[in-house]
């Protein structure tokens, strides 16, 4: 999911919105969850318990923003979670650079 999309999502109240997760070391976008570093067991069982109380269908957004995609640790292991409980619409949002300059040096909305 490209950010501009997530974030004219987050900014329109009328759209459902969708469960966002921060799998990263600080959850930055407004509304997400925080849940720490997905390469670390203990807040993959603590996404596993927050997941646990979604419906299989529901739509999920999980980020980190760390570091360039294709070097981070967190995402894989929280996206091969989300497969293996059999969700069915789960997105990672796509971060090519880092949270700073991808997210917060567009203006998108961030935590208050």
């Amino acid at each position: 999911m490209e950010p501009a999309d997530l974030a004219k999502t987050i900014n329109n109240p009328k759209v459902h919105q969708p469960y966002i997760f921060c799998i990263g070391p600080g959850a930055m976008i407004k509304n997400s969850i925080d849940i720490g570093p997905g390469k670390e067991k203990a807040n993959l069982d603590k996404f596993k318990q927050e997941l646990g109380k979604l419906p299989k269908d529901a739509n999920i957004v999980i980020y980190c923003g760390c570091c360039p995609f294709d070097h981070c640790p967190n995402i894989r292991p929280a996206f091969t979670l989300l497969n293996e409980m059999k969700f069915t619409n789960h997105k990672l949002l796509d971060i090519p650079h880092n949270i700073k300059v991808d997210w917060k040096d567009h203006n998108y909305p961030v935590q208050k």
